[in-house]
């Protein structure tokens, strides 16, 4: 009862008329992203992270995360029509959806993905409604040692699971890191500031995030072609599936839903990797696995119900614990300390308030979006017909802007240029930029937590293996470290040896 006289509450906020807006303006701009092949959610909330600041903490929550989840509706609808992955999270839909496409059915794929997508999204809100506030109770045992812990196991684990190379996302947390020592530290002593008296309050979250995502993805769109793809135009009676296409999609939304939820808990790309992972699933469990690749609507169906579902489930260790496990959700938390409000195990009970409005802004925001990504399709589409150079002047002037507007300082606009001419060129080289910017969000945090242990424990540092939390998580983290090195170390052993040329 407790839990839906909170919703109740939570619903009076969302449907407050600013707070629609500020929903639906973040739902539109999250497909729109997600439609345009190369921006996504890290670029869009790095570019209007500036806006936030002063901004009240529902509205930028509710604003951010309706960017973040509903970029994953939009990456399916060029997946499907043109075969374009707005989102990487939508690469694995091109081989079923634009298939069915080409044989007349596209309508029936946009229906599915976008039912399947309101049915998983619908269903993460539900599993962080009832999970985020136990989880806060159990984490309001961590101290200083068990937070330390809990951000060092969420960097180390995103590493670990990288998609890429470890190496080059360990140099990434790193240099993340080593941005945050920037400046004074919490106990007032300066370092790194080369006796530049603007370096003494550090390098500015916000130039730096929005150098490192908005500025490189500005340059990244110099790079690309004008060339625009032919758009197919669907017609509103042709979105209805058949019987059997309906049928067949009950399980593969189930499962997805289920699967990416879970997924959306662990650090890294989940929301891409769910989408691989529930495409294997639904191909092992079909009793026609020669249908995939050829049109399956299986194909198409669980994978876009497993990245909203994960994009959903990301939200519970941000709120719950104060740890994001993805470079979209650290910048979620960039916009809420900007604000002046700290998630983590007490952000439920100081601001509840704030967490049941953002969850039933989510709710709301689902309806939206798949009133949005219906009807009209066809709008959304025409986007791609723009060439990139029109939106450059647009995102240059955003990000030059909000970097001087925060604390009114040239120096921030220097920095902004620097992060993105070091992020672009770090991206040439195949860096992943997203563990850098969770990095520099939690560096501050992390230090505090450190220091604060070794003063309890009078500078003993086996503070963080003793208590029993705080060893578990150390353990988890040893464990994951091992597997995944055993794991790299068989797949060598697998590869067949080089053959020596003549």
């Amino acid at each position: 009862m407790d839990i839906l006289q909170s919703l109740a509450a939570g619903f009076a906020g969302a449907l407050t008329p600013v707070n629609l807006l500020f929903a639906f303006a973040g739902v539109a701009l999250g497909t729109a992203v997600g439609v345009l092949p190369g921006i996504g959610p890290l670029g869009a909330m790095s570019m209007l992270l500036s806006l936030t600041y002063g901004m009240p903490p529902d509205r930028a929550l509710i604003l951010f995360a309706a960017i973040y989840y509903g970029a994953q509706y939009g990456g399916s609808t060029t997946s499907i029509l043109v075969n374009v992955p707005g989102e990487t999270s939508s690469v694995i839909t091109c081989l079923d959806g634009h298939k069915m496409a080409q044989q007349g059915r596209a309508g029936a794929a946009l229906a599915v993905a976008a039912i399947g997508s309101f049915v998983a999204g619908t269903l993460s809100v539900v599993g962080l409604m009832l999970l985020a506030p136990p989880l806060a109770n159990f984490a309001l045992k961590f101290g200083p040692p068990e937070y330390f812990n809990l951000m060092l196991a969420g960097l180390l684990v995103l590493v670990f699971m990288s998609s890429g190379s470890k190496l080059k996302a360990l140099l990434m947390v790193l240099l993340g890191l080593a941005l945050a020592t920037v400046g004074t530290d919490y106990l007032g002593i300066a370092r790194y500031t080369f006796g530049i008296p603007k370096l003494f309050g550090g390098l500015d979250m916000v130039a730096v995030i929005m150098g490192m995502f908005g500025l490189v993805e500005m340059m990244n769109a110099l790079a690309r072609a004008d060339a625009t793809a032919p758009v197919k135009s669907v017609r509103m009676r042709e979105l209805l599936p058949t019987r059997d296409e309906a049928k067949r999609s009950v399980g593969p939304i189930a499962r997805g839903s289920v699967l990416g939820f879970l997924m959306g808990l662990l650090p890294g790309p989940v929301v891409t990797m769910s989408t691989f992972a529930s495409y294997a699933l639904e191909k092992r469990l079909s009793r026609h696995p020669e249908r995939f690749g050829r049109g399956a609507i299986e194909g198409v169906a669980g994978p876009e119900a497993a990245n909203n579902a994960a994009a959903g489930g990301a939200f519970l260790p941000l709120v719950a614990l104060g740890v994001p496990f993805s470079g979209s959700t650290a910048l979620i938390l960039g916009a809420l300390l900007l604000a002046g409000v700290t998630p983590g195990p007490n952000f439920i009970q100081e601001q509840p308030g704030l967490f049941w409005t953002a969850v039933a802004s989510m709710y709301i925001g689902n309806v939206m979006l798949v009133i949005l990504n219906l009807p009209l399709v066809g709008v959304f589409v025409s986007l791609l017909k723009a060439p990139p150079r029109l939106l450059i002047p647009l995102v240059l002037a955003l990000c030059l802007i909000g970097a001087y507007a925060v604390n009114n300082s040239l120096f921030d606009v220097w920095v902004l240029i620097g992060a993105g001419l070091v992020g672009y060129l770090l991206s040439r080289y195949g860096f992943d930029l997203a563990p850098l910017v969770i990095a520099r969000v939690l560096g501050t945090q992390m230090e505090i937590a450190f220091g604060t242990s070794l003063t309890l424990s009078s500078g003993d540092p086996m503070i963080f293996v003793t208590r029993p939390i705080a060893a578990t998580i150390a353990a988890v983290v040893l464990a994951v470290a091992i597997w995944s090195l055993t794991a790299a170390w068989r797949a060598r052993r697998r590869r067949p040896p080089a053959i020596p040329e003549p």
